[in-house]
C-alpha cells in the first residue's frame, strides 16, 4: 500500500468514516499474513501454517511442514526389521502400539509368516488401547481448545489408564516398542489381564460422562457444527481414511474390508456420519472408542492358549529359554538372531500392509534384498494426508476456527515429517 493512500486511510478512520472503498486500493490491501505455529499451545506439536487473512476471516492457508524431520523412512533402511520398531514409537507417539503392529504386519506380509493365533489376540488388543488412547487424545484436546477443559480431564484420566497396562504388560509406558518380528516382546500375564477388564468395565461410564459435558454444550456446538466441512466426495478425492473419512460418509474400515490379525473373529461396527464436519469427526472418535470396548472384551476373554511367537523352523523369532537350553535348534537359532551378523534373510519382493490405525490408514511399502535390512522402507501415514486437506477445510473461515479444525484433524507432526 502507497504512503499516500495509508495516510489517507488515516484521514478518513480519523473522521470517523470506517468504510472500505478508498480509491486506488484493491482487496489485497486488506490482506495480511500471520504465521500460526510453529510452537503455539492450539498446534498441539511442532507444525507451522502460514495465513492469509482479511480481517478475522481466512483467504489461504499453507502448510509448512519439516520441524521435526528426523529421516524415519531412511532410518528404515540401515536398521533390520526388530530395531526399527523403536523408531515407529516415535512416528505417532500419541498411539505408538498401533505403530508397532503396523511396521511387524508390513514385515511378516513380506516375509509371508503367519503368526500365532495368540499372537494374533493379543495385537488386536493392545491395537484397539492404542486406539481408544488416541481418540482420547484428540477429543480431550479439541474439548480444551475450545474451552472445556473439565472434559479433557476425565479424558486424559483414561489415558493414564491405559499407560498402567502398557507399563504392566511391556515395562514402557510411551515407546513400547512392544511386537517383534514373528511375535510380541512378552506374552500378556494374568495382572495384565485384570487391568485391561477393569478398564473395560469403567471406561463406558466416563464415556457417558464426556457425552453429557460436551454433546450439547452450547459453546462447543457453535464451534464445531458447519465448521471445516468436508463432503463425501471430497473426502474421497482427496484420499481422507479413518475418522475423518468416516465422517464424511466414506464407511471405508480396514479391519472390515480387508481383514487382519483377528478382526474377523469379531462383531463391532463401523461408526460414519454424513455432515463431515468438526462436531461429526468427534462423535465418529467417541462412537469408535466404545466399539474398541467391545473388541477388547471379547478378545480379552477369548484369547488362545499356546505360544506367543512363531515356531524356531522360522527362524526369525527369538526361541524361548527351554528351547535354547534344551535343542539344539533352539540353541542355533539364538546365536544366528542375536550374535551373529546373519539374522533371517528376507527374499528379494517388495510389499505394501496397510492397517486401521486411529488416524487413519497407516501403510508401510517394503523391498527385501535377502538380507535382515529393508532394501527400501517407505510410510504411509494419515496425517500428511490430512494435513493437506487442511486449506480446503478452512478457507472461509474465521481465525478462531483454525484451532477447531486442526484439533479436529489430529496431525501428528512426527509423521508429516518422516
Amino acid at each position: 500500500m502507497a504512503l499516500t493512500q495509508v495516510r489517507t486511510l488515516e484521514n478518513r478512520l480519523a473522521e470517523g468514516d470506517f468504510s472500505s472503498s478508498i480509491e486506488g486500493l484493491t482487496e489485497h490491501d486488506y490482506q495480511w499474513t500471520l504465521n500460526f505455529g510453529p510452537q503455539h499451545p492450539a498446534t498441539h506439536t511442532t507444525l507451522r501454517l502460514v495465513l492469509k487473512l482479511e480481517g478475522e476471516r481466512v483467504v489461504d492457508a499453507v502448510p509448512d511442514i519439516g520441524y521435526l524431520h528426523s529421516g524415519f523412512e531412511k532410518i528404515g533402511e540401515h536398521l533390520n526389521y526388530n530395531q526399527y520398531v523403536t523408531v515407529t514409537d516415535r512416528m505417532n507417539y500419541i498411539s505408538p502400539m498401533a505403530n508397532n503392529v503396523a511396521w511387524h504386519c508390513a514385515v511378516e506380509t513380506l516375509l509371508g509368516i503367519e503368526l500365532t493365533p495368540r499372537c494374533k489376540y493379543i495385537r488386536t488388543i493392545i491395537a484397539e488401547l492404542a486406539r481408544i488412547s488416541d481418540h482420547l487424545l484428540c477429543n480431550g484436546a479439541v474439548g480444551l481448545d475450545t474451552g472445556a477443559f473439565t472434559f479433557f480431564l476425565y479424558a486424559f484420566y483414561q489415558r493414564e489408564v491405559i499407560y498402567d497396562i502398557f507399563e504392566t504388560l511391556c515395562g514402557a509406558r510411551f515407546t513400547n516398542s512392544y511386537t517383534r518380528v514373528g511375535g510380541v516382546m512378552y506374552d500378556i500375564t494374568p495382572l495384565v489381564t485384570e487391568k485391561i477388564r477393569t478398564f473395560v468395565k469403567n471406561l463406558p461410564k466416563t464415556l457417558d460422562d464426556m457425552d453429557r459435558l460436551l454433546n450439547r454444550n452450547r459453546i462447543f456446538v457453535d464451534r464445531t457444527k458447519g465448521v471445516g466441512v468436508l463432503t463425501r466426495e471430497e473426502a474421497i478425492h482427496r484420499s481422507a481414511t479413518g475418522p475423518i473419512a468416516r465422517a464424511s460418509g466414506v464407511t471405508r474400515d480396514l479391519r472390515k474390508d480387508e481383514p487382519y490379525l483377528a478382526y474377523k473373529d469379531f462383531d463391532f461396527q463401523v461408526c460414519a456420519a454424513k455432515s463431515g464436519d468438526c462436531f461429526a469427526r468427534y462423535l465418529v472418535r467417541q462412537a469408535e472408542m466404545r466399539e474398541s470396548l467391545k473388541i477388547v472384551a471379547a478378545a480379552v476373554e477369548n484369547i488362545p492358549a499356546g505360544p506367543v511367537n512363531v515356531g524356531i523352523d522360522e527362524r526369525v523369532a527369538i526361541p524361548t529359554k527351554q528351547q535354547v537350553y534344551q535343542t539344539i535348534e533352539g540353541t542355533i537359532s539364538h546365536f544366528e538372531l542375536t550374535m551373529s551378523n546373519r539374522g533371517f534373510e528376507v527374499p528379494h519382493e517388495e510389499s505394501y500392509t496397510a492397517t486401521e490405525a486411529p488416524n487413519g490408514e497407516l501403510g508401510f511399502y517394503l523391498v527385501g534384498d535377502g538380507s535382515d535390512v529393508a532394501y527400501r522402507a517407505r510410510c504411509r501415514p494419515p496425517s500428511y494426508i490430512h494435513f493437506a486437506i487442511f486449506p480446503h477445510l478452512i478457507q472461509g473461515h474465521t481465525l478462531s476456527d483454525v484451532v477447531a479444525v486442526l484439533g479436529s484433524l489430529n496431525i501428528i507432526a512426527a509423521e508429516l515429517d518422516r
